[in-house]
């Protein structure tokens, strides 16, 4: 397939807005004066370098003509006829929209621009249209100019009704050497570097850094397209730049804090509530709603109702059917934020950049550079290559999975135990940028190594931030419910995250509670996190991260039974804080955790909810205010209570029928049957 684009047909001018723009009450001295500096402004704007340079100079030199007129006009302090200054509002809105043309294509990606080349020249030549309809209906002779200033505008009227709409014959050559050089990529024709430096040197991307900043604007153009032939085209340009930068400078050198940090929706991006998956708290990826009007992430909601459940998460109440209906509305919010953010979104899935199949040529640049890479392995600096492939893995699932199927995981592992902290780093967040294609799983776990490489890293990587991806890296695998289970019965798995959570920095204890909490979903794994001191680890982090430690700890006492209820017993005053101090979500699962302790402790663990200062009133607060969900869970709390007081020790739902030893010497207390 061709990747040049349509042409836009000719259109008609655009009408005038004389007769229909209200005048606005302004001074015809200020509005001149306003004129005056708009064509000042657009005078001294340089033209576009490398492409559409005479289109954006032709522009330019007629509005210098104008700065002239309007300096006359400036110092006559004329007093203008409605029609006139109708006119003159037209054409400020016509210079205006001149110099938003220009700052577009400056700021656009060059590539991008070149092959919409004629769509673009259209665009420059419509605004002289345009300006040429104002300059006829102007009343000049009404401003008593001198001749020069007449002869200027006699002359530019000449100019703009003559004005065709051209394409420099040099951007036209060097538009068709990228189609030429893409399509054949399709026919997996490597392209020749001398060719290469050649169209970037023209474009005027003449290093790296340069290149990099050109694929940050295409993958802005990617977002911004509505149809799916524009993606595929963007699509096939971001892979013929990030061929022809690893290619004609090689693997970039890391620095020693890269400024593209993995997993910042994780750890440093304050996620909005409403973009979290109220089942992982994770950023969603997919919304969608279910019958009961709430939105979930597709994958999470999939495996809760593949797992036997037929009610809703959140609200508890039975879901009238099963079908899943898309968020676009708030998936498009996600976007927009993630894009603001900085942050990697993939938009349509597993198919490549921006599309629902995959683009021939960008999977074709893309093998052409991983294969380079996969080579420049055993010959350069590892730390550079690894590095590349790190950066490649987060781009598109496309890399993910032509990165894979090149062999590189079980090269990658080799560096897991490296003494170099940097390539320690690069190895571990490449294969977690790879575990997020589900296919790419698999590879991993069944690769030699790699799960026990991963699992070092987490117990005694050389930096937090090397465990923290380590910790990512098995929350990643862990969403498969067979490889959450295998995960889940391995110690060091197990004593790794609950230390990561005790000791490490912020951001990385947030990565081992995602990690744990994903972990935790399986029952058979929960007393393990419990016996490795979870529960105190979470009770600790209450101040720091309120939100992911108490979804711990609720996760971990609703599945863990008698000695999960035990282990959080000391915690019940802090979440009794939680549920006054804390955010909605945090609210909820602080409750939700109070009211699970209740039914499975007994009048004992109510009678020590109960000594807490103020949690009636708390209580009523949630009810009164909280969401739904946190006010059904309150007033479940608060039947607890008057039960207790009454002295009912016989009204809960508790099924457990032995002691629980409550972490106190002498202290015993039994469930209520």
């Amino acid at each position: 397939m061709a990747v040049t684009l349509e042409v836009t047909p000719t259109r008609k001018r655009r009408p005038l807005v004389v007769g229909h723009l209200d005048s606005p009450n302004i001074s015809d001295t200020k509005l001149i004066r306003s004129l005056f500096f708009a064509s000042q402004e657009l005078s001294h704007m340089q033209p576009l370098r490398f492409i559409l340079r005479r289109n954006s100079q032709s522009i330019i030199r007629k509005v210098k003509v104008l700065a002239a007129v309007f300096d006359e006009l400036l110092r006559s302090h004329m007093v203008y006829s409605q029609s006139a200054q109708l006119c003159f509002e037209e054409m400020n809105i016509v210079m205006q929209r001149m110099k938003t043309l220009i700052e577009d294509c400056t700021r656009s990606s060059k590539l991008w621009l070149l092959l919409q080349i004629e769509n673009v020249s259209f665009s420059f030549h419509e605004l002289v249209t345009d300006l040429s309809t104002v300059l006829d209906i102007l009343p000049v002779k009404d401003f008593n100019l001198s001749e020069d200033a007449e002869d200027l505008i006699v002359l530019l009227k000449k100019q703009c009704s003559d004005s065709i709409q051209f394409v420099d014959p040099r951007d036209d050559d060097l538009r068709r050497k990228v189609t030429d050089t893409i399509d054949g990529i399709k026919h997996q024709i490597t392209p020749d570097q001398s060719k290469l430096i050649g169209i970037f040197n023209d474009l005027g991307l003449l290093d790296s850094a340069s290149l990099i900043e050109e694929i940050q604007r295409l993958e802005d153009e990617t977002h911004d397209q509505i149809d799916e032939r524009s993606r595929i085209v963007a699509a096939s340009l971001i892979g013929l730049v990030r061929y022809a930068n690893c290619v004609l400078y090689g693997p970039s050198t890391p620095s020693p804090h890269p400024d593209f940090r993995r997993h910042k929706s994780l750890s440093e991006a304050n996620i909005p509530a409403d973009f979290r998956c109220p089942i992982t708290l994770e950023l969603m990826r997919d919304p969608v709603v279910v019958s009961t009007g709430q939105t979930y992430d597709r994958e999470s909601i999939d495996l809760w109702i593949k797992s036997g459940h037929n009610t809703c998460p959140k609200t508890g109440q039975v879901l009238k059917h099963t079908n899943l209906i898309p968020n676009s509305a708030l998936k498009n919010l996600i976007v927009m934020w993630c894009r603001d953010q900085k942050i990697p979104f993939e938009i349509y899935g597993d198919g490549g950049v921006g599309s629902s199949t995959p683009c021939t040529e960008a999977v074709e640049f893309t093998r052409m550079m991983v294969s380079f890479l996969i080579d420049k392995l055993s010959v350069a600096e590892p730390n550079a290559v690894v590095f590349e492939l790190r950066a490649l893995a987060k781009s598109d699932s496309v890399a993910r999975a032509c990165i894979a199927e090149a062999g590189a995981i079980p090269k990658l592992v080799r560096y897991l135990g490296s003494d170099s902290p940097s390539l320690q780093i690069n190895a571990v967040t490449a294969i977690l940028n790879l575990s997020i294609l589900e296919q790419n799983k698999t590879r991993i776990m069944e690769t030699d190594g790699a799960l026990n490489g991963v699992i070092e890293v987490l117990r005694s990587g050389a930096t937090w931030e090397a465990k923290a991806n380590a910790a990512a890296t098995l929350f990643s695998l862990a969403s498969i419910s067979t490889y959450k289970r295998r995960l889940g019965r391995k110690v060091r798995v197990v004593s790794g995250l609950v230390d990561l959570a005790k000791q490490g920095p912020t951001s990385s204890k947030r990565d081992a509670f995602v990690a744990i909490l994903n972990l935790a979903a399986e029952r058979e794994n929960v007393g393990r996190f419990v016996e490795a001191g979870v529960v105190q680890a979470a009770g600790d982090a209450f101040r720091e991260l309120p939100e992911e430690a108490v979804s711990v700890v609720e996760a971990i006492v609703r599945k863990g039974g008698l000695m999960a209820v035990s282990a959080a017993f000391g915690l019940i005053r802090q979440l009794g804080e939680m549920m006054r101090e804390g955010g909605d979500t945090t609210k909820e699962s602080a409750a939700a955790t109070l009211v699970t302790m209740c039914r499975k402790g007994g009048s004992e663990l109510v009678a020590e909810m109960a000594t807490i200062p103020g949690i009636e009133r708390v209580i009523w607060e949630m009810i009164g205010t909280g969401t739904a969900r946190g006010g059904r869970k309150a007033a479940s709390l608060m039947r607890y209570l008057r039960r207790w007081a009454a002295g009912d020790t016989h009204e809960t739902a508790a099924t457990e029928t032995q002691s629980i030893v409550v972490p106190t010497p002498s202290r015993i207390f039994n469930p209520v049957l």
